[in-house]
Order: structure tokens, then sequence, then C-alpha cells
């Protein structure tokens, strides 16, 4: 008997509420709703309508994916980050609701400049650089990564928000000196790797096993990258520029002295929603 989108919707939502999965109902609708090729509320919308049954075996498909602990955004191929559209796979990291104070935060900071230069360290998906060259109509962002593979997901994410004019992306190492020609900035702004070596094996298996481990991989103490970026990038910041850095769960104090003993003074530390200690910032001395 054929089954409409509704009825597969609702086989799939039981599955993932049998397996554990918290918010079964929204994942069931966004694995569905990219499956048929339509927006969730396309989906909604033609939840009576009967479908194929090719349809029904390539849902079935995606939802054992999910079942095996693969995130949705790798599933989908797509995700939301401060209100934008983004590709994402499995070469970056999934934007977290974290990294939104990351941008609020140098929203903030540049506030009042016409034309702020962005310089976006580790980009990954490009996620903040994009959030915030699409909210300041003014700035220039340069979104960097070391992975030729994540800029490519970068580069898709610049067209896919009509972004080209005013970003670009490049290659750089952020634990060497920072190219030649580069040019000057008014804000660095970095979610780099910070979790420690040790404790990546203790991470949910759903971003131990999916995600890029060298986004993850922060050194013995998880603080590699703070390091390399106190010593070596002041240079491309202009007088009075900023460098606003997302750190993990307890390591604010320790990002904070690491700033304080570069070329940088600290300005200030800013939480998350949750009360944690989630963005320090420096000011070039």
């Amino acid at each position: 008997m054929p089954k409409t989108y509704n009825d597969i919707y609702l086989e799939a939502r039981k599955r993932l509420k049998a397996a554990g999965i918290e918010e079964y109902s929204l994942e069931a609708r966004i694995i569905l709703s990219a499956a048929a090729g339509k927006t969730k509320e396309e989906f909604i919308r033609d939840a009576r309508l009967y479908v194929a049954s090719e349809y029904e075996e390539k849902v079935a498909g995606l939802i054992e994916r999910r079942l095996s602990g693969e995130p949705v955004a790798y599933i989908t191929g797509d995700w939301e980050f401060y209100g934008l559209p983004l590709v994402i796979t499995k070469d970056v990291l999934i934007p977290r609701s974290d990294s939104e104070i990351l941008v609020d935060t140098a929203l903030e900071l540049l506030a009042g400049k016409e034309e702020p230069r962005i310089l976006d360290l580790c980009t990954g998906s490009g996620c903040i650089g994009i959030a915030l060259a699409h909210k300041l109509p003014g700035a220039k962002a340069v979104l960097s990564d070391i992975s030729e593979e994540a800029l490519k997901v970068c580069r898709a994410n610049i067209l896919k928000n009509h972004l080209a004019l005013r970003t670009n992306c490049i290659r750089a190492d952020v634990r060497e000196a920072p190219p030649m020609l580069l040019g000057t900035f008014d804000i660095i702004v970095c979610n780099p790797p910070y979790i420690p070596t040790n404790d990546i094996l203790e991470l949910d298996r759903s971003v131990r096993d999916f995600e890029p481990l060298g986004a993850l991989d922060g050194g013995e103490d998880g603080l590699d990258f703070y390091r390399y970026l106190a010593s070596s990038w002041r240079k491309v910041l202009r007088p009075g520029g900023f460098i606003a850095l997302e750190c993990g769960i307890g390591q604010a104090q320790d990002v904070k002295n690491i700033i304080s003993n570069g070329e940088f003074i600290y300005y200030k530390t800013v939480k998350d929603t949750q009360g944690i200690d989630r963005v320090v910032v420096g000011k070039v001395v």
C-alpha cells in the first residue's frame, strides 16, 4: 500500500526515539525533508502526499546512518549558523551555537567601524567569518585554514551566501608566521582546536568518529594553538586591534594568561548562554 510523507516520517520518528535520540522529531523532519529535496515548511505542506517506494528506501538508508551515530549535518550536507545556510561535509566541524557568542562579541568590538577588516583563522566551514561579513556590509574578511578540503567547503559557503566580493579564502597554518602580503586587520577571530589530545577518546562518538580530528586536537593541554596565536599573529593587527578567541570549558583563565604574556593586553571574557566563560578577548598593546 502506498505511503505518504507523513507515514514515513512517523516511522522514522519512532525509530529515532527508540534509539534514544533526544531531538527525534526534529531530526526525522530534517532528514526526510532533505531526502525529498524540500524545505521543512514544504515537507509539512506536502505531508499527505503519497511517495514512491524509492523515497522510502532512501530515507531508510539515511536513518540507518543516523542510528550508527553519524550527525544529521553530515547526512543532509547542510546546516544553519547565525541564521545563514551552510554547506557541511565531514571535512569541517559542525558549527555549534557556542560559536555564535564569538560572532556577537566580534560585532560588539567592531561597532562603529564602517569598513573593518576581519581575519578568521581555523575557519573550517567559514561560519564565523561569513556571519560577520553578512552582518557588517562594509566589512572585508579573509578566511583561513590549513586544510584544502575545508577551504573548498568555505568557498562554497561564501558563494552560497553571496559574499564573494567581500570575502576570500587563503591557506595558512596558525603554527607558522602569517603569510607575506596578508595585510592588516581590525580583528582576528578564531575557534581553534582546543581539546586535549588524551580527552579526544572520551568525546561522544558522534564527534570522535565523524568530525575531523585535526580541527579538535589542541595538543597535550589543549592550549597549543592559543600559544601560536599569541606569539606570531600580533603583527597583522592594526593599532587598537583585537583578538577574540573561543575556548573550551575551564580554559578561559589559561587563555587569558597566554595572551597577556604575549603582545596583547587582556580585554575581557564573555560567557555563553549557560554562564560558561566562552570567549577571551585581547587587545593590541
